[in-house]
């Protein structure tokens, strides 16, 4: 006769063969029905439970070596995460008592259980073990979000502006591969003489331990900036915090910076093993990749990243991103956007406004990487551009 895979598997621990004898009967009678196994000893019973984990464990407590509440820890011990209904002689309901204080689910009296009685109390063990489950789950995933909201909150900053000439728009999304947030940051920050720095980078890896070291990098890159640190000592800088920061050696960061002193006709930049930048002008888009050195935490202590000035046309907008927004999968066989695809799908878009632009260019990225499983790291634009109000 076929074994029906809804019905439940009891394990039952019990070295009375006419104890074990009463309980056969029990389930035979059970509607609906379930599967019982038998072990004699708390020996057998955690090769049984190693062989084919049960549903529900039922857990006699005079075992030849195991007694009493000591045999529930045991059997907990060995059946982590089942419920175990315990079995108890007529004069023992106190130990049974103490037994579901213990941990057990549940406790049934030998010789006083109809199959009715016995068959529910099995169900019931059984649904509110998968329910403690549930809520143990559900509270791990709000401390979850609510840890992802706080390195968010670090990760994606609000612009730190003195002027109103300045126009930002920035989007960071999660890759879906993770669905966690990773190592992806930015910041902009107007310093009082009127010059705008504006960083982005990207954390190698995903999940909290990378967005932490991205949060430390953005603040550390803020505080550089708004104490006056000089343009060209920040990326040595910001690579000894990560050194000392990072849990392996071989995580590293990838970085843009960016300094627009208050004439708006050029700016400077220094790139550490980041992708290159969109410049849009009144012409169009241009991909624009100036020199830079390796990724920081590559060669600690022996990189240089020279800075290159970027003559700036009136009017005009630049474009940062990290590398998921054209790294996603776009064919069967692993072809990828790549920064040609980017550019062109940036040319196309570059009569909209700001936000609509940015909005588009990844929205296009995304649906071109749907089909083959979405972006599969993060993504993060910053879209800055000079509107030349005072």
């Amino acid at each position: 006769m076929p074994v029906d895979p809804q019905e439940p598997l009891v394990l039952l621990v019990e070295d009375d063969p006419a104890d074990a004898l009463l309980v056969e009967e029990l389930v035979a009678d059970c509607t609906p029905g379930m599967r019982l196994a038998w072990a004699r000893s708390m020996a057998e019973a955690r090769r049984e439970l190693a062989a084919r984990p049960p549903d529900c464990v039922l857990l006699d407590l005079h075992l030849p070596d195991a007694q009493g509440l000591e045999a529930v820890a045991e059997i907990q011990r060995a059946a982590v995460g089942l419920p175990v209904v315990v079995l108890t002689g007529l004069a023992e309901e106190q130990t049974g008592l103490a037994a579901v204080s213990a941990g057990a689910q549940d406790y049934l009296v030998k010789g006083r259980v109809e199959a009715e009685l016995f068959g529910r109390a099995v169900r019931y063990a059984i649904q509110r073990k998968q329910a403690e489950h549930a809520a143990v789950a559900l509270q791990a995933s709000r401390l979850h979000a609510r840890e992802n909201a706080r390195l968010e909150r670090g990760l994606l900053p609000t612009p730190l502006l003195r002027s109103s000439g300045l126009e930002v728009v920035a989007r960071y999304r999660p890759g879906r591969a993770h669905a966690l947030l990773g190592g992806d940051f930015y910041d902009v920050v107007e310093t009082p003489d009127g010059t705008v720095h504006v960083l982005i980078g990207d954390v190698s890896g995903h999940g909290p331990d990378e967005a932490a070291l991205g949060v430390a990098l953005r603040i550390a890159w803020r505080t550089l900036v708004l104490s006056g640190v000089a343009g060209d000592r920040r990326l040595p800088m910001l690579e000894e915090i990560l050194v000392a920061e990072r849990e392996a050696e071989h995580v590293f960061a990838t970085c843009t910076m960016l300094a627009l002193p208050p004439d708006r006709r050029h700016f400077e930049v220094a790139r550490a093993g980041h992708p290159g930048l969109l410049l849009r002008t009144g012409r169009g888009v241009e991909w624009v990749e100036p020199p830079g050195g390796p990724a920081l935490g590559l060669v600690p202590s022996a990189a240089d990243w020279p800075v290159h000035e970027v003559e700036l046309p009136g009017g005009s907008a630049v474009v940062l991103f990290t590398d998921g927004l054209y790294e996603g999968r776009t064919g069967p066989d692993g072809q990828r956007l790549g920064e040609d695809e980017l550019l062109e799908l940036a040319r196309a878009a570059h009569g909209l406004d700001t936000q609509t632009f940015v909005d588009t260019l990844i929205g296009r990225a995304e649906a071109l990487a749907e089909p083959y499983g979405g972006l599969a790291d993060d993504v993060a634009v910053v879209h800055v551009r000079w509107t030349g109000e005072a």
